[in-house]
């Protein structure tokens, strides 16, 4: 029986957790949620915790069944009083675009000015309203896939015509202003535990929307950073990172996202829209790639908190169901 089990499909990304968790001598097991099968009438299972590391993007890697399969397992282990880190609520945010921005506005948080569309007959119709360049999100995405920029009408009604427009897996879009960021970054904020844990500036380069912190390659100084994930499928991006620290409005309106998400671990990306100003909040990540480098670019090992974070949830599973056991 092993403590954890970790449910992942790429081959790099939590290989820093897993020599963490291996180091404490936490014992742990991994499946691959793209090719998993199980019982609908099974109760008992042999793990105390499943932590899901399932991606959005596995689809990009021949791992589209995956995704789908993920919400059925996540539910079904719930429904047995299994302890999912980052469960059937975090995993159905992080798998819908739409949802994110669906939660924003109920919670009264500015995000960009979008659009959600389901036909490509529907795209020209959706930009009313919208300033260009306006971009097309595929609701499913991960890693930057799905995303495309169009400067103008003229060329996005060409790309319809052509049908050239991704809709992604599940068939649906966004619609959405294309923001430009003031100063030339955005900035992701990672959480643990639906509190802050840090955050960083990311400087653009405009040639890709892939920010996967995990693969950024060098701080602002130009110190090159030795990447920990991301190696088999992304290239080294020339995207530049350094440590920053967000006022409290900003933390608190982060962990009130995560919060209500259900989200144990993960990223939220937000940017300043340099026409006005304004704090525009864009993509909630369950799935969250720390960044690369840790230590030398944020002045701690963000594994070695979760890591924490991981055995306080072993622990307390472990006393819950003692206690249960005792009725």
């Amino acid at each position: 029986m092993s403590s954890i089990v970790i449910a992942h499909e790429h081959p790099d990304w939590f290989k820093p957790l897993f020599r963490e968790l291996t180091a404490r001598e936490i014992d742990f097991e991994t499946i691959n949620p793209t090719q998993h099968y199980f019982l609908p009438e099974q109760q008992d299972f042999p793990f105390q915790v499943l932590f899901n590391r399932m991606s959005p993007s596995a689809y990009l890697r021949s791992g589209l069944q995956g995704i789908f399969y993920t919400s059925n397992y996540l539910k079904h282990l719930e429904n047995n009083g299994v302890r999912v880190i980052n469960g059937s609520q975090a995993f159905r945010f992080e798998t819908s675009k739409a949802l994110q921005l669906i939660l924003l506005d109920q919670l009264g948080i500015n995000y960009p000015k979008s659009r959600v569309v389901n036909h490509l007959s529907q795209i020209v119709a959706a930009t009313s309203g919208l300033r260009f360049p306006i971009v097309v999100k595929a609701n499913i995405g991960g890693s930057g896939a799905g995303i495309e920029k169009f400067e103008t009408i003229q060329q996005l009604t060409e790309a319809v015509e052509n049908n050239k427009i991704d809709f992604g897996v599940d068939h649906t879009a966004l619609v959405q202003e294309f923001v430009p960021a003031r100063g030339g970054y955005i900035t992701r904020v990672e959480t643990l535990g639906g509190k802050y844990l840090y955050a960083i500036r990311v400087h653009l380069t405009g040639e890709s929307f892939n920010l996967c912190p995990a693969d950024i390659c060098q701080t602002t100084d130009g110190q090159q950073l030795v990447r920990n994930a991301c190696a088999l499928d992304a290239p080294a991006n020339g995207l530049k990172v350094e440590a920053f620290t967000p006022d409290d409005a900003v933390i608190e309106t982060i962990e009130s996202i995560v919060q209500h998400c259900g989200i144990d671990v993960g990223g939220i990306e937000y940017i300043i829209d340099d026409r006005n100003g304004e704090i525009l909040y864009y993509d909630i990540n369950a799935l969250s790639n720390f960044v690369a480098d840790a230590v030398n670019v944020i002045g701690f090992d963000p594994h070695q908190r979760l890591a924490d974070f991981i055995e306080y949830t072993l622990s307390k599973t472990s006393q819950k169901k003692t206690q249960l056991s005792q009725i």
